[in-house]
């Protein structure tokens, strides 16, 4: 499809065509995302009216704005997904019409009269298009399905599944296989397997966890001469129900994750393998892939082995009870489970050992807040609460870490191709702007060109105790990529692992399917073929597109010169999978933010103490200290002067008054507005900030417009001294002054006409 009258361009000359995706502003405006990475193209209102939001286009620069950024002329849809519109059906003046839920869209979709199907007015449904918009017309569709009213329990999540495209149903074959698959472990499948059903793994997950991927178990052992420890890693054998091409498998694969949402969860397997079969239930018989691992006591792994197994856990254990256990032997916790606490207390050890090698590895570990919605049974927030990682917690997770190095070091020396989850170090524009940034606050310590993970430890060690220091952790998290998963090994910069995979958690994520897959075949001296996909290229294509259009930034690591089919098949499946993995995690986030904004229509005009998360050009972020909610003051509510952003100190500096507003500085705030449709809560400053600012004011010999604040003897000398030497203005000159201002705004504005 062209757009005609793409040939006006004022006289700038156009340049080359430009292909990429139309990133919709809910202002009416848009952006196009271009595929070489280079500066979004920005589409004025008038040249959004034929295209729509995630619309792949070709574009030409017609002119540059006063800051040099391009805005261009839309020359040709090249694609429009055939992704539905969610929003509530309206009836004005006699005209059906629906307004999508994502403003941007930017335009309403008109319904022909028959084609609103059993739909009422306020209920929101599900939009195919039937005309595209045009210059001079809006969008035409039909009601494709139902969803019910708005304020309905679970509405938001099933939005969220529509608007992100996520798959929540599975196949009829899917659902056939699954119910033919047995209740409980055969005798056939324990064939070739180890019994470990005498060895009391257990499992160890959170209060409100429904599926059991991993199972753990250590005792002491020698190593050499010295002390150390045997680790067992049990992880659920996923794979020998879930065969490669089967109707279960092609699921799994097209969802590639399961989505977690508050009060549900949308499961890469059916519930028969998810929360059954595959599920390492207490007191009963399960199949399993294990890593055993010997451990020194210095925290390093001196051997392992996979292999697979039967298990039977002997418990169903909580971060909660196993911390309590461990933080007093004698308790009610520790009696309940007497049997298992020498295991519990051996689990601690080789936890501290690997604790240990971690620190001397200089793995990156910053304590971060994280938080859990509780909701009602209507689906509704009753509070959110921090998340509390204790021991038992980072037990866990140290005892995956070192599986997951193993299985990736496996595949390594098997020399067979697989999924490395890779995280490479910063960026040069990244590294630049936390340089910057350290200068500004007088850090002592920087990274170099080619940092290492310890270098970023050592900060955070070194400011812990400066009053800054979330600000500082909070820039150095920001400064890192985000984790993808690829064929092409480059070690994990975070975790300061030269490979790294995820091997530990096949039930809800594909990846570790795949790693599964790959042991056992090269466990049997085999080759695993990777499930009939698309064309790698067709597949690389698409998905390379979606990560583009979503803003986010490609996996560039450096690709053998001419990759074999075989690889780039793998390259194709792990960017899927990275694709997915965000796909969920938007997902989960636009629920989030819909659940929290919902709960702040309660609190409009309450007032709260907040930290600033974050500072930009247009206001700051302050997430509320009691329930843990972010909003935005605009920079219009910071007052009645003019403020400036400090891209190397990221916060928002007062000409006038020398106010800053940086990531940790605390604020008082009153709830002002909430955008349900945006996801947007709006915060204004509470003056009660008046004191701070007129303390910056009094430092600066100024006293605040409009108050009589008296200026100390000692300010008015040193502004006095301050202004030594410079010749005071008379009335005249002042004049002259503001003439002369505004003869030369006259100018540029003639200029720019021209």
């Amino acid at each position: 499809m062209y757009i005609k009258n793409v040939e006006r361009n004022n006289g700038t000359g156009l340049l080359d065509e430009i292909e990429g995706v139309i990133q919709g502003h809910r202002d009416g405006h848009g952006y196009v995302v271009r595929d070489d990475g280079e500066a979004d193209i920005y589409l004025p209102p008038n040249e959004m009216r034929a295209v729509l939001h995630r619309d792949r286009v070709r574009a030409r620069i017609v002119r540059h704005d006063r800051k040099g950024r391009p805005e261009g002329r839309v020359v040709e849809i090249v694609e429009r997904p055939p992704h539905p519109i969610i929003g509530r059906l309206l009836h004005e003046s006699g005209v059906w019409l629906v307004a999508p839920e994502d403003k941007r869209y930017g335009q309403d979709v008109l319904i022909p009269k028959g084609a609103t199907g059993t739909a009422k007015p306020g209920q929101v449904v599900v939009v195919e298009l039937t005309e595209p918009p045009s210059l001079y017309g809006q969008p035409v569709g039909r009601v494709k399905e139902v969803l019910g009213e708005i304020d309905d329990p679970g509405m938001e999540i099933e939005i969220a599944v529509r608007k992100y495209g996520v798959p929540h149903e599975f196949s009829e074959g899917c659902i056939a296989q699954a119910r033919s698959l047995p209740d409980k472990v055969r005798p056939a499948d324990r064939k070739k397997r180890v019994d470990l059903t005498d060895v009391p793994l257990v499992t160890i997950d959170g209060e409100d966890a429904r599926d059991f991927d991993d199972a753990v178990y250590c005792e002491p052992a020698k190593v050499g001469r010295a002390k150390g420890w045997r680790l067992l890693v049990a992880i659920a054998d996923v794979s020998h129900y879930v065969e490669t091409g089967s109707a279960i498998d092609i699921d799994a694969y097209d969802r590639a994750t399961s989505v977690y949402f508050p009060r549900r969860v949308i499961p890469m397997l059916p519930e028969k393998l998810s929360n059954g079969l595959c599920s390492l239930n207490p007191e009963v018989d399960r199949l399993c892939m294990v890593c055993d691992m010997l451990v020194t006591a210095g925290g390093d792994i001196h051997a392992y082995q996979f292999y697979p197994a039967v298990m039977y856990s002997h418990a169903r254990m909580t971060y909660t009870e196993v911390a309590a256990i461990l933080a007093n032997t004698r308790g009610p916790e520790a009696i309940k489970r007497k049997n298992l606490v020498p295991h519990f207390l051996n689990l601690h050890d080789v936890f501290r050992a690997l604790l240990k090698a971690r620190n001397v590895r200089g793995a990156v570990d910053f304590e971060t807040t994280e938080t859990q919605i509780v909701c009602d049974e209507n689906g509704r927030i009753e509070q959110i609460v921090p998340r509390t990682r204790n021991d038992a917690h980072k037990l866990i997770e140290e005892a995956m870490l070192a599986a997951n190095v193993c299985a990736a070091d496996f595949i390594q020396q098997g020399e067979h191709p697989g999924v490395y989850r890779v995280h490479e170090g910063p960026t040069p524009e990244k590294r630049e702007l936390l340089r910057n940034y350290l200068k500004a606050l007088g850090v002592g310590m920087t990274i170099g060109e080619d940092p290492k993970p310890g270098d970023f430890q050592k900060i955070a060690e070194a400011t812990k105790d400066r009053p800054d220091s979330q600000q500082i952790h909070t820039m150095l998290l920001r400064s890192m990529q985000q984790a993808i998963y690829t064929p092409i090994n480059s070690g994990h910069f975070g975790l300061a692992y030269d490979a790294y995979t995820h091997f530990t958690s096949p039930i809800r994520r594909y990846p570790d399917l795949l790693v599964h897959r790959v042991i056992k075949a090269i466990l049997a001296g085999e080759r695993y073929q990777l499930p009939v996909l698309p064309t790698p290229g067709e597949a690389h294509e698409k998905l390379a597109r979606r990560l583009a259009g979503q803003g986010k930034t490609l996996h560039k690591a450096k690709k053998p010169p001419a990759p074999s089919r075989e690889v780039q098949a793998w390259e194709a499946a792990g960017l899927h999978c990275s694709a997915n993995e965000r796909r969920a995690d938007e997902a989960s986030r636009d629920v989030e933010a819909w659940l929290k904004c919902k709960f702040m229509r309660d609190h409009l005009g309450e007032e709260y103490s907040g930290t600033v998360t974050a500072a930009t050009s247009f206001g700051i972020f302050v997430t509320l200290d009691a329930l843990y909610v972010e909003g935005l003051v605009h920079i219009t509510e910071l007052g009645g002067e003019y403020f400036k952003f400090d891209e190397a100190r990221q916060e928002l500096r007062g000409e006038r008054t020398g106010i800053r507003y940086a990531i940790g500085t605390r604020l008082r705030v009153q709830v002002s507005r909430v955008d349900l449709d945006g996801r947007k809560i709006d915060f204004r400053l509470v003056r009660e900030d008046e004191d701070f600012m007129a303390r910056a004011m009094k430092d600066k010999g100024v006293a605040p417009r409009g108050e009589g604040v008296p200026v100390k003897a000692s300010t008015k000398r040193a502004a006095k001294k301050a202004a030594a030497g410079k010749k005071a203005k008379s009335p005249l000159d002042t004049v002259k002054s503001v003439a002369k201002k505004a003869a030369a705004k006259a100018r540029t504005v003639r200029k720019s006409r021209r």
